[in-house]
């Protein structure tokens, strides 16, 4: 009889143990998955608050350079089109088209040194510089943990474990605009 009862209790201990093991098997993908939701969630808001000084600065710029009036358009159209964006691919492109737009605001600023001394400019572009910073180091936390969402995603027990919660896609990286390594040309 006690021969029974123990190994009664070492099989509803292995069970006990394996079933805990897939229980967070199961578990760790959502949160892998949750914390890439979260960071992309922190790149947006940075890429809005940036969307959102636009405006500000382009009103305050566009009285001293009229003539750039297409960049300002630009910029503008874009802006519209992040807004409009639909997918998380959608939303990385139009963000860096902003963010070449803006370093040429930014670029063009230095050939105007009126413009440089505005005040509402310099705040202006305080605030976009900074903003473009935190944008940096948003887009770097969002990469991290795509990176170990993906790589969990790669290995073998990971693989099943996303395939059975319905995230069997890898995560889509935030990588810089082709010509990005280029400087931006500015002309007059």
């Amino acid at each position: 009889m006690k021969k029974i009862g123990m190994v009664l209790l070492i099989i509803a201990g292995v069970v006990i143990v394996f079933g805990g093991m897939v229980i967070a098997g199961l578990n760790k993908p959502v949160i892998l998955d949750e914390q890439v939701n979260n960071t992309w969630a922190q790149v947006e808001n940075q890429l809005q608050r940036r969307v959102d000084l636009i405006p500000n600065l382009v009103s305050t710029v566009k009285g001293y350079m009229e003539h750039e009036r297409g960049t300002f358009e630009k910029i503008t159209e874009l802006r519209s089109q992040w807004a409009k964006a639909a997918t998380t691919q959608d939303k990385i492109q139009t963000a860096n088209a902003i963010t070449d737009a803006l370093s040429k605001i930014l670029m063009v600023s230095e050939n105007y040194p009126e413009l440089k001394a505005n005040e509402n400019f310099l705040s202006l572009h305080a605030q976009l510089e900074g903003t473009e910073n935190r944008i940096a180091v948003e887009r770097m936390r969002y990469n991290d943990s795509v990176k170990t969402f993906n790589a969990y995603q790669r290995t073998i027990f990971g693989s099943v474990f996303c395939s059975l919660r319905g995230l069997g896609q890898p995560r889509v990286y935030f990588k810089a605009a082709e010509g990005a390594k280029e400087v931006p040309k500015v002309t007059f």
